[in-house]
């Protein structure tokens, strides 16, 4: 702008300095050196000799600014002047105009950080959820400064340790993990907890940084920065956390202004931090008032319920002992009786059968149902009621419980079948007169142990009233003629009645105990299975209700507990077990249950578990409470657990299948290394019922004898004849084809049914060993067959009877076949061998590997696992040269034979040659084939 005001052709250099824009120069295109010089000069005040008339020098406060001229031709002292004006003027207007825009962009850059304090503020008071909040506020900080790698951390200086809340980076890898806390020592090389010890905010350079507070380079904590700025976030003078930005491509991102900022905005995120925490623990505390309040509402709703049953139950007692002695037919009593019996329970269909005198009868002075209007006196047969009458016990059997009596001939139905029936005796002097029955026609109105017991009990009240009412209507028949004696009977029968009420009390608490030990386990006093399966139904059946919060099933069992019992006897096992129960009893809350199944497995029914994680919490309370240690016969135990865990979900209709999917949760947890819990999920249950349909199909595989051997060459490595063979399984599956034996072989040794299929797959070999003149066999041959005394004798007979040569046959066994029993493995080879056949031991050097069991037992020859044959010319090469000539070398000694398994490629033939192995078998010389 200031050329345009000098002849065409001219030039001019600019220097200014102030404090607000800076310092800086400018020069016209083609200007010399010496014009910029004298500027400059101008500028830091120095005088010149070769200063023009159109030189300007320009001040106003602290902002100076010096303007050197090279005219296209020479000024005269006016024109010099009246540039000079000119250019005082733009110069002014340029400078006042800088100065406005600076302080526009100062005044934009304080609203943006007034509307993100603002911002962060109504985070903290947000709904969010943690992560959601800090993403957010790494969103607010990036409108302020270079935050695309970004991260917040907390820091506890009493505990030693930190947890990175936030952590976003566009290079590094690493993945925070909020919840966890991070030991200081684990991170001695890291700038962050050097930051932290430090407490003063620290810029620059990643690799100045750490020249600074002395952190040597560490990979992996991440790459270096170009840039690096961070803050301390503090509490009442501590440090309490740190925010980080660092900048990867650009140096010199940062400035102290950044710094003052984020050391602004850090108080603020830390006052956001607290506020979301303080309301997270508010709600918290909260929601468990509220469990604790609906808790103790439910109880309260029980007791209510309990009261109004026990006020009713009061009722009809009353009922019953006014109708013994007010007037009336006994027609009418019966009528009474079904009355009170209706008001506590169904009574739809219900009648009253009676002994007769002689014993040989029964008759049914009362009866009302829907279905048989009419009951007709019969002979005593075994129908329900005289089940009932016979036995002296009381019977609640649904349609199920009735066909399997019937179909065992116990009883035998008259009239419509019921959908549930239960019958009471009813007795007097000790004796059974009669009963009562009430029964169901529809699949939806079910009898409980809980009517059986209260109808019992009503049972006992209404024989006593039946007893007098029958005495009264006898009483009345003589009243003129035998009064006196009618006066001393009814005495007797007042005595009777207190006796008899005697014995009704009696036999209650007899019940109650009964049923207390039916119920509950007699070891440890917790309930019984059945108590929990009772537990366990009413639960599902309360989960068609609405509003129901879902429960949860863990079942538990004591790892190595055989062990306690097998070194420090049942007495012992018997009081840890009493222990465990104590233990896990008050881990739980009032509403859950946890009960004995039997031997060292226990199960807990969890109330109100809003989410699978609650249950794994709990069941790590239990875990935690188990684990510590226990003095049991003088010995201290540290004893532990495996839990399953499984959760309600619609799909159970039965507690037993709660059961079941957390009995093999239990398993998974035991598979995973014990001492911990797993969650039932589809994935388990999908594997279960494949597994249950492999079984399936493998029994029917072997009715059909759908298996049949493969045969695969062992050769003589030095010219590759064939020496024998070894026999592999195969399942020939109906729809999936021919399946290897690592399909299906660990289903076979779960199910014990390996080893038919093994005998069939002997047979089938043997026949084949009949056909053919030259080689041997070898057999695989499972630790499950040497658990049999005659192993031995019938696989020789399975070779006489097909005639085949005995010599010719070997097997294949493994190493932990020869530790399992070893006295009987011992016996069984020797017979073996002394008809010629030979023991070859399999993947020698994946198991125990002992010269011991070499030396002790008659083997011929061992196999090298083909997974040191395979890192012969891999990257184990070494490792694995050294392994398989030990093998040789400890082969040779003992004057055993050698053969390397999986042999697939020229270079490792060569390899075990050379080594000493005479033997190999692999791909390199034949795939498995079938005999034809």
């Amino acid at each position: 702008m200031l050329g345009g005001l000098l002849a065409p052709g001219s030039g001019l250099a600019v220097c200014w300095r102030d404090p607000r824009l800076g310092s800086g120069a400018a020069a016209s295109e083609g200007v010399g050196e010496a014009v910029r010089a004298r500027a400059a000069g101008a500028l830091a005040g120095a005088a010149t000799a070769t200063a023009l008339p159109a030189d300007l020098l320009w001040e106003d406060g602290q902002t100076r600014v010096c303007v050197a001229v090279e005219p296209a031709r020479a000024l005269g002292d006016q024109p010099a002047r009246a540039w000079r004006a000119l250019a005082e003027r733009v110069i002014g207007a340029l400078v006042q105009s800088e100065l406005s825009r600076l302080q526009v962009r100062s005044l934009q850059k304080s609203e943006r950080l007034q509307q993100a304090l603002y911002e962060i503020a109504d985070l903290s008071g947000s709904s969010r959820d943690m992560h959601g909040m800090l993403a957010r506020i790494h969103a607010v900080v990036a409108t302020l400064m270079s935050a695309e790698n970004f991260y917040i951390v907390l820091y506890d200086d009493l505990r030693e340790t930190v947890r990175f809340l936030y952590f976003a980076d566009r290079i590094d890898p690493w993945t925070a993990q909020p919840d966890r806390d991070l030991l200081l020592d684990e991170m001695p090389n890291s700038i962050t907890v050097a930051l932290l010890r430090h407490g003063h905010p620290m810029m620059g350079p990643s690799e100045r940084i750490r020249a600074a507070l002395g952190v040597p380079r560490d990979p992996a904590h991440g790459p270096d920065s170009a840039d690096w700025l961070g803050v301390p976030m503090r509490r009442d003078s501590r440090v309490c956390g740190a925010i980080v930005v660092q900048n990867y491509d650009r140096p010199g991102s940062y400035t102290e202004e950044d710094r003052a900022l984020l050391e602004y905005v850090a108080q603020h995120i830390l006052t956001a931090l607290d506020r979301n925490h303080a309301r997270a623990e508010l709600e918290r505390r909260v929601e468990e008032r509220t469990r604790e309040l609906q808790h103790a509402n439910a109880v309260l709703q029980a007791e209510v319920v309990e009261r109004q049953r026990a006020e009713r139950l009061q009722r009809a007692l009353y009922r019953i002992s006014e109708m013994s002695v007010t007037a009336g037919s006994l027609q009418r009593f019966y009528q009474d009786v079904h009355e009170v019996v209706g008001g506590l329970l169904y009574a739809e269909n219900f009648y009253i059968a009676m002994l007769a005198a002689d014993g040989e009868r029964i008759e049914f002075p009362y009866s009302v149902d829907e279905r048989d209007p009419v009951r007709r006196p019969r002979l005593m047969t075994n129908g329900l009621t005289e089940f009932v009458l016979t036995s002296g016990q009381p019977l609640l059997a649904d349609r199920e419980t009735i066909a399997r009596l019937e179909s065992c001939g116990d009883v035998r139905s008259h009239g419509t079948r019921a959908h549930c029936w239960l019958g009471v005796p009813l007795a007097r002097d000790g004796s059974v007169i009669g009963a009562i029955a009430v029964q169901s026609y529809s699949p939806g109105i079910l009898f409980e142990e809980r009517d059986q017991e209260l109808l019992t009990f009503v049972a006992h009240h209404i024989g006593g009233a039946l007893s007098r009412k029958r005495a009264q209507e006898s009483l009345k028949a003589a009243h003129a003629e035998l009064e006196f004696r009618v006066e001393a009977r009814t005495q007797e029968l007042k005595d009777a009645n207190r006796e008899l009420r005697a014995q009704i009390g009696e036999r209650m608490r007899a019940e109650q105990r009964l049923i207390h030990q039916a119920r509950h386990d007699q070891l440890t006093g917790l309930p019984n299975r059945e108590h929990l399966l009772e537990r366990l139904d009413a639960a599902i059946a309360r989960m068609h209700e609405p509003g129901t919060v879902p429960f949860a099933v863990l079942f538990l069992d004591l790892d190595r507990f055989k062990l306690v019992n097998d070194s420090v006897g049942h007495a012992a096992g018997d009081e840890l077990l009493v222990e465990v129960g104590r233990r896990v009893r008050r881990t739980l809350s009032a509403s859950d249950a946890v009960a004995r199944l039997g031997g060292d497995e226990f199960a807990i029914l969890l109330e109100d578990v809003d989410a699978p994680a609650a249950a794994a919490a709990v069941a790590a309370r239990v875990l935690e409470a188990l684990s510590k240690p226990v003095w049991v016969a003088g010995r201290e135990l540290f004893p532990s657990a495996s839990i399953g865990i499984a959760v309600w979900q619609p799909r159970y209709r039965h507690g037993e299948e709660l059961l079941r999917d957390a009995d093999a949760a239990m398993y998974r947890a035991k598979a995973r290394g014990r001492d911990r819990s797993a969650l039932f999920d589809e994935a388990m249950r999908a594997e279960a019922t494949r597994l249950l349909d492999l079984e399936a199909d493998l029994r029917r595989a072997i009715i059909n004898n759908a298996f049949e051997p493969y045969f695969q060459p062992i050769v003589r490595l030095a010219d590759g004849a064939v020496v024998g063979h070894e026999a592999l399984l195969r399942w020939n599956h109906d729809l999936r084809g021919p399946l290897l034996p690592a399909e299906f072989i660990g289903v076979g040794e779960d199910s014990g049914l390996i080893e038919q299929v093994d005998w069939l797959m002997y047979a089938h070999v043997v026949r084949w060993l009949g056909t053919r003149a030259d080689g041997y066999v070898s057999i695989n041959v499972s630790p499950r067959h040497f658990h049999s005394d005659d192993f031995a004798e019938r696989l020789l007979r399975l070779l006489d009877d097909a005639g085949a040569d005995p010599r010719r046959l070997r097997i294949e066994l493994t190493e932990v076949a020869l530790l399992d029993d070893a006295p009987r493995v011992l016996r069984m080879l020797n017979i073996l061998r002394g008809r010629g056949v030979l023991a070859l031991l399999d993947d020698f050097g994946t198991g125990f590997s002992a010269l011991s069991y070499l030396h002790r037992f008659p083997i011929q020859s061992l196999k090298i696992d083909q997974s040191f044959v395979a890192g012969l010319d891999g990257e184990t090469r070494a490792e694995s040269l050294a392994l398989v000539r030990a093998i040789l070398a400890l082969a040779g000694t003992l004057g055993i034979d050698t053969i390397g398994e999986g042999v697939e490629t020229e270079q490792q033939r060569h390899t075990l040659l050379q080594l000493g192995c005479q033997y190999g078998q692999g791909f390199l010389y034949g795939h498995p084939r079938p005999a034809d």
